[in-house]
């Protein structure tokens, strides 16, 4: 088994604790889903926000989906001129056969522009 980096990002519409809550475990679920992994394969997880939303932790919502004992970490991504705004993403460090070019990375909601080369 391989330690892999699992990817996604999503955008909200407004800086609201419901949607964050929402959004994050709409994300987290889609990894899993697309991923084929359980919580027990996950090692930890570390967010993002952008500086505009300031309502809530993503780490919170994550916690609706029964990751009490998986490490999670929140942090405040860089301020770039012209980005994204109200997004948050995720990199999931996870145990699974996936070779690294079968992992799925997600983007919801709208943070499909961030990363173009792997919409679909």
């Amino acid at each position: 088994m391989a330690v892999r980096a699992v990817r996604g990002a999503t955008r909200l519409t407004q800086d609201d604790p419901a949607e964050m809550a929402d959004a994050v475990s709409e994300l987290l679920d889609e990894m899993f889903v697309r991923n084929g992994l359980t919580t027990d394969q996950l090692i930890s997880i570390v967010f993002t926000a952008t500086a505009d939303l300031v309502s809530g932790f993503p780490a919170t919502a994550a916690r609706r989906l029964d990751l009490a004992d998986v490490p999670l970490l929140c942090a405040q991504e860089l301020q770039v001129t012209g980005a994204l705004s109200r997004v948050v993403r995720v990199m999931a460090t996870v145990e699974t056969d996936l070779r690294r070019d079968q992992v799925a990375h997600i983007y919801l909601r709208g943070a499909e522009v961030l990363r173009l080369d792997l919409a679909q």
